[in-house]
């Protein structure tokens, strides 16, 4: 295999009318990584083979931005269902030409409930789901790939009550909780290069 791994970087969340909503803080940070990266690399060209972070939009398909080193692509679907759309997403993306004879990593951005908002936590994607619906969703539909979680803290309410819970990431999240949220960004910036090196 030559030059460094390719990442898929998925986020997971919901669409519309949950779009900014706690549980769609995978997305959140997916779209200021957009920015960021794309920011990062405007001394470039705007060619798409020689600008990695050019934005492409394809309606229905969730790719925000696809080049040699990173892809962002953000699920179309519901949370809880997100399994088989991430499955489908990694396929093409090993298949892509892009991909023949480099390494492949897939990187999956989520909301976290156990972790204080603005936080970040990176593990394994084999480790336990801890009751996120999406990440079960996903273990199964991968079954035993790997793959690597990185957990975006949003805080819990104080009651563990399924219903306490469910109404709380769906709320729309403050503008204080937005700004700690995207403020990440840079932490998970970090966090991509470790895995970009191998």
């Amino acid at each position: 295999m030559s030059g460094p791994p390719r990442l898929l970087i998925c986020s997971i969340g919901n669409p519309a009318p949950y779009t900014n909503t706690l549980h769609s803080a995978g997305h959140l940070i997916l779209n200021a990584l957009a920015t960021t990266l794309e920011d990062a690399h405007t001394h470039t060209t705007t060619n798409p083979h020689t600008n990695p972070f050019l934005r492409s939009r394809m309606p229905g398909h969730g790719l925000l931005a696809a080049g040699p080193t990173y892809t962002l692509w953000k699920s179309p679907t519901l949370m809880n269902v997100s399994g088989p759309a991430v499955a489908s997403a990694w396929t093409a993306f090993q298949r892509d030409p892009e991909s023949r004879g480099r390494a492949c990593r897939l990187v999956v951005v989520h909301d976290e409930l156990e972790l204080a908002p603005g936080r970040v936590n990176v593990k394994a994607g084999s480790n336990s789901p801890r009751g996120h619906n999406g990440l079960k969703s996903i273990r199964e539909a991968l079954r035993d790939q790997s793959y690597t979680r990185i957990g975006i803290g949003i805080g819990r309410p104080a009651s563990r009550d399924a219903g306490v819970v469910a109404t709380y990431v769906l709320r729309k999240m403050s503008l204080g909780e937005k700004q700690k949220i995207e403020g990440c960004v840079g932490k998970v910036v970090e966090e991509l290069a470790k895995l970009s090196k191998g």
